[in-house]
């Protein structure tokens, strides 16, 4: 993969945040990590992002959210959901909603980057 995409991460617990963030570094990725939606919305990554990795549950604006405000503006970003709560009824609305993949955590390393793969070809 080419260094000059960038997956950037959304998640409130650091150690989630940070494994994730690991791990598609490893893919050979460029990541960005953020604390929560606003931090996200309000930097500069949001026009350079070329896949948004996101935890469902977040104080604020949650994931899906996230994803709803991304989908209404100029530029959406391909978006893959992450939780450690799998609700099978939010997992469907997700996905008919757009987004690319809904995980659990801990993140299994090949669906992961399975999911990243398919966001990037569906661009």
């Amino acid at each position: 993969m080419s260094p000059k995409l960038l997956i950037s991460i959304v998640d409130d617990e650091d150690a989630a945040r940070e494994a994730i963030a690991s791990l598609v570094r490893s893919f050979g990725f460029t990541v960005k990590v953020f604390s929560s939606s606003a931090g996200f919305l309000a930097s500069n990554c949001r026009k350079l992002t070329d896949c948004l990795i996101a935890d469902v549950r977040m104080p604020g604006m949650s994931g899906i959210a996230l994803f709803r405000v991304l989908k209404a503006s100029e530029r959406p970003i391909p978006t893959i959901l992450v939780t450690a709560y799998v609700d099978e009824a939010v997992r469907r609305s997700a996905l008919a909603e757009g987004i690319k993949c809904y995980l659990s955590k801990p993140v299994a390393a090949d669906l992961l980057l399975e999911c990243i793969h398919h966001v990037l070809d569906d661009r």
